[in-house]
């Protein structure tokens, strides 16, 4: 069977499904429970042979020695079972239920998953398959899944410029759906870019990559996505830990981190108060080794990464605008981070490329050094994707192809030979320009928030976007707004 007519087959079946109120989501967390445990019993099979795990009355072969009534007790006890397993397995089955009320469409998505040999089946192919899934669920704005799941286009963008090295650590302390590490690997594996040899290979599927994600739903979709593009064992650890990343420093160091942290400005946690009503507190985390005390999760993931890096470590990590201009510990942080790494790179991105809405965001490039009495960066180079640029997630998506022109700009085979765009007489119009460090932080609370474009929108009529878009983009703004306004009512609620 070839890929499209597997990807035309579970396509049409969640369609099916949709229609007894089982959504994407639940869908993808359906088939990651039986698409694994096919694939572990390929792997028992020659020319494997290989016990991974799985008592035998919770195999593949008893999910399909039963229908009916029997079939759905026997599925809902299986994943129950398997949730309290250790290693990988433990952790695709965690808090794992059955979603599929109807005992006839669950053996038949058993059927059709048993109709394929997904072992033998390329990497490429799987992952194709699965990643076209969890982009399906993003875009299903009701479930919520899109907050962790960052636009493709931007991640490639953002690997294209690191360029990860083989036998090399790459790290991401909330790694969502497992964008970064897959495309990262891709890149890796592309005979463009290396060459590798045996060593290589197996430190890439064993050892290259670590992560962290405390959405139980999400780490299993990441886990189940990472596997099925060939990292990891079926039964091996899991490389990508249930623990909050900032809470602690667990004292390993990584030769990249590439991450897009969770959007909303503040860590909190659920409880029940005196009354008996759910209530919500804003976490603070007290770290030695942070350089500021604050409750902006932004925030703290900025320093948390910068603590996660070897000394020659790099890091790319998207942002929103407040990490940019907030006052405070912000104002603390922006300026330990232009002395202790070299910041060399920031790319404003235009609002309207994510699920999560109302965001405006940026991606912040820096390479961590040793500590020195003098400031390791000099100057910062700035990209302005976002004035005068019109996406929507519908009709007009961000594409690879859209910064092709930062890419070439950041120059990744030699970034310290760069060429500004932009020149106040020759082109006063170039998106691409640089600013010193005395003149940074020389701004009101060393603000990195800057924009030298203008905005064509205020004056050129002719040329506006289709109304459509247009309404689009102020929803977005609206949406910007509100989320800035909550955040100062949150602050103002804590204040007294």
């Amino acid at each position: 069977m070839n890929t499209a007519s597997i990807v035309s087959k579970v396509w049409s079946f969640c369609t099916t499904l949709r229609d007894d109120g089982v959504g994407y989501g639940d869908y993808l967390e359906q088939l990651t429970y039986l698409i694994f445990l096919k694939m572990a019993d390929e792997y028992t099979k020659p020319p494997y042979n290989r016990d991974v795990g799985i008592p035998a009355e919770y195999n593949w072969q008893s999910l399909k020695s039963k229908k009916g009534a029997e079939l759905e007790g026997h599925y809902i006890t299986l994943l129950r079972e398997l949730s309290t397993k250790k290693g990988m397995l433990g952790q695709i089955f965690t808090k794992s239920q059955n979603k599929i009320q109807d005992p006839a469409k669950l053996f038949r998505l058993i059927d059709m998953i048993d109709g394929t040999e997904w072992v033998t089946m390329g990497a490429d192919t799987k992952g194709d398959i699965y990643e076209g899934l969890l982009e399906k669920n993003a875009e299903d704005t009701k479930s919520g899944a899109g907050q962790y799941f960052t636009p493709r286009s931007l991640i490639k963008a953002m690997v294209e410029c690191v360029r990860p090295e083989p036998g090399k650590t790459i790290a991401d302390p909330a790694c969502g759906t497992g964008g970064f590490f897959l495309t990262a690997y891709d890149f890796i594996t592309n005979p463009d870019n290396s060459a590798l040899d045996k060593d290589q290979k197996a430190f890439l599927k064993h050892e290259t990559f670590s992560g962290n994600e405390i959405v139980a739903n999400t780490r299993r979709l990441c886990l189940m996505n990472m596997f099925l593009h060939n990292i990891g064992e079926i039964d091996g650890e899991s490389v990508v830990s249930p623990n909050d990343a900032l809470v602690a420093d667990e004292g390993k160091r990584f030769d990249y981190v590439l991450a897009n942290p969770p959007f909303g400005k503040k860590s909190s946690m659920s409880f029940t108060n005196e009354e008996g009503e759910q209530d919500r507190e804003d976490l603070t985390y007290n770290r030695q080794d942070f350089w500021a005390t604050t409750s902006n999760k932004q925030l703290n993931f900025v320093q948390h990464i910068r603590t996660m890096l070897k000394t020659t470590g790099r890091a790319a990590v998207v942002v929103p605008d407040n990490v940019l201009f907030e006052g405070g510990a912000g104002e603390t942080i922006r300026r330990k981070l232009l002395e202790n790494t070299d910041l060399h790179t920031i790319l404003r991105l235009p609002t309207g490329i994510f699920y999560a809405n109302g965001v405006k965001a940026n991606v912040i490039f820096f390479d961590n050094r040793e500590a020195s009495p003098n400031p390791w960066t000099k100057e910062v180079w700035y990209y302005d994707y976002r004035t005068n640029i019109h996406h929507t997630l519908k009709k007009k998506p961000l594409r690879f192809e859209d910064l092709a022109e930062f890419i070439d700009c950041y120059n990744p085979h030699n970034r310290h030979e760069r060429k500004a765009t932009w020149d106040e007489e020759k082109n006063p119009e170039g998106r691409w320009r640089k600013f010193t460090y005395e003149a940074l932080m020389a701004r009101d609370k060393t603000s990195l928030d800057l924009f030298w474009l203008k905005d064509k929108s205020l004056t050129d009529l002719e040329n506006l976007p289709e109304p459509d878009e247009l309404a689009e983009e102020i929803i977005e703004n609206l949406e910007a707004g509100l989320n800035s306004f909550r955040e100062v009512l949150s602050g103002l609620g804590n204040a007294s």
